[in-house]
């Protein structure tokens, strides 16, 4: 398979294989089958449902599960074949997939919280389940007796969950825009350190162990990039999209970032190259151009008998700056800028033709995306959203045909 994709003339852009429908309200959770032509969805229509690709192209629902209350969140472990479904509830239950995908069978029922279930995790090694909670918490649970080892409580929603297994540490966003790292004992746990960079709720994380790299995408639109083992706090923000970033995934061996929003947008940044970091803004009483009083700065109107004038801020420097010297825009990929944004005029005058080349592609997934996952080894990804509807797409084209070994396209 993967000489056709090579042989396939380069769209550039993602090709969409198939759309899957029958759930009768928002999809919460689509998650493709490893080394097979399979999804795996979650909906708040409280089903959870098996499709599997039939010799027609068409995906047919092998098995369709009704459970108790709307299903909020979903994790699948491939080698042991367990699904962990989190609830609208504040329960998680566990099922077991026979080898031909047919049958699921229940395990048992994890009373994780008191409220919507948002993110699950499963730590085979140490047999945790480890979820977040509208109920402003985090847990950890044993699967092997059921019982609850631990929570953490935050001052927020815990929207949404990473989790370093090696380390046992946990990143948990939360609806104040804040990130928590927190170190998992066995009943206890200890915060590390919070992240404080996004001006809306974090939406979600991606966690990659081998860079020690911490992305973060939110309701403001943006996306960070944090260095958790250079302990350099942010070091990138990248603004492309023009909606609430809903889900990432960084592919390490391409050094690409997709990443989705909620307007259906598709974005792949390439991040195999040296960005610059956005300046913390400067704050100033005064235009740090032409020195004249922006309108709080009452002493120095009334010294001047001038209005005061509105601030800004240059994205290119961080200056605090009036509008007339800022009366340009440029986008500025290099530091993450991918349309057009305020630069003072000096900054405007700097940035050449060459340093307006965009370093990301975006694509049009034409459906409200809320949850997105990708089988890198293929290159495949899955997006499901309010629309009821999940798509999956072949990303090959944009995330490096290398990554295509054996997705059968039949």
């Amino acid at each position: 398979m993967a000489a056709e994709i090579h042989s396939r003339p380069q769209s550039r852009r993602p090709v969409l294989l198939s759309k899957v429908e029958g759930h009768q309200d928002a999809v919460s959770a689509a998650l493709l089958i490893p080394k097979e032509d399979g999804v795996i969805t979650a909906g708040e229509d409280r089903t959870i449902r098996v499709w599997l690709k039939r010799d027609s192209g068409q995906y047919w629902p092998s098995i369709y599960h009704t459970m108790s209350s709307p299903c909020s969140a979903m994790a699948y472990h491939h080698d042991s074949r367990r699904i962990f479904v989190g609830q609208d509830n504040g329960a998680i239950m566990e099922f077991h997939i026979s080898e031909d995908f047919n049958k699921m069978n229940f395990v048992k029922t994890y009373p994780a919280h008191q409220n919507r279930v948002s993110a699950i995790t499963f730590c085979l090694a140490s047999e945790w389940l480890i979820s977040t909670g509208h109920d402003k918490c985090i847990s950890w649970m044993c699967t092997r007796s059921g019982s609850m080892l631990g929570r953490h409580y935050f001052t927020s929603w815990a929207s949404c969950l990473q989790y370093d297994h090696e380390t046992q540490h946990a990143f948990v966003g939360d609806y104040s825009g804040q990130i928590t790292l927190l170190k998992l004992e066995q009943n206890t746990c200890s915060v590390i350190t919070t992240l404080k960079g996004h001006e809306g709720s974090i939406t979600s994380l991606w966690w990659d162990p081998v860079q020690r790299l911490l992305f973060s995408g939110a309701s403001d639109h943006s996306i960070i990039m944090w260095d958790i083992g250079g302990r350099k706090g942010r070091t990138l923000l990248l603004q492309g999209h023009h909606d609430k970033v809903q889900a990432i995934c960084y592919i390490q061996l391409t050094r690409q970032l997709v990443s989705c929003s909620a307007d259906g947008g598709i974005a792949v940044w390439n991040m195999d190259i040296s960005r610059e970091e956005a300046p913390q803004w400067l704050e100033s009483d005064s235009c740090q151009k032409c020195e004249q009083p922006f309108f709080w700065n009452i002493k120095q109107m009334w010294d001047t008998k001038t209005i005061g004038l509105r601030q800004h801020h240059c994205r290119k420097c961080g200056q605090a700056v009036c509008g007339k010297c800022s009366t340009k825009r440029s986008s500025y990929p290099i530091m993450g800028f991918e349309f057009q944004v305020r630069v003072c005029d000096s900054c405007f005058e700097s940035i050449k033709d060459e340093d307006r080349t965009s370093l990301a592609t975006f694509h049009e997934g034409k459906h409200n995306i809320s949850h997105m996952s990708m089988d890198i080894s293929r290159g495949l990804m899955v997006t499901c959203g309010s629309d009821r509807i999940v798509k999956i797409w072949d990303m090959t084209p944009v995330v490096g045909c290398s990554l295509a070994t054996g997705f059968s396209s039949r």
